[in-house]
């Protein structure tokens, strides 16, 4: 059974995509640069956007993430059903 996808979904699948580039990117920055506050700072804050993100998402389109990283579902597992992120 696929969940229906809109609009929002494409919007809140973008918007994460976007936000977790941002901290792959200020993770390699960091990787050089431990003490640029600055950067520090702008990871944190995408971290908290990324995350608030993902808690609006998965509720109501399923798991981001496999490996415990994502919630298994308030009744049942969720993980089989798709489309996958990967697939739109």
């Amino acid at each position: 059974m696929n969940k229906k996808l809109d609009d929002e979904y494409y919007q809140l699948l973008e918007q994460i995509q976007a936000a977790d580039f941002v901290l792959v990117e200020l993770t390699h920055y960091l990787d050089t640069h431990p003490t640029d506050q600055q950067a520090l700072q702008q990871f944190n804050q995408f971290q908290l956007y990324s995350k608030q993100l993902k808690a609006v998402f998965e509720p109501k389109y399923g798991p981001l993430l496999g490996f415990g990283n994502s919630p298994g579902g308030e009744n049942k597992w969720e993980w089989g059903q798709g489309p996958w992120p990967w697939q739109v």
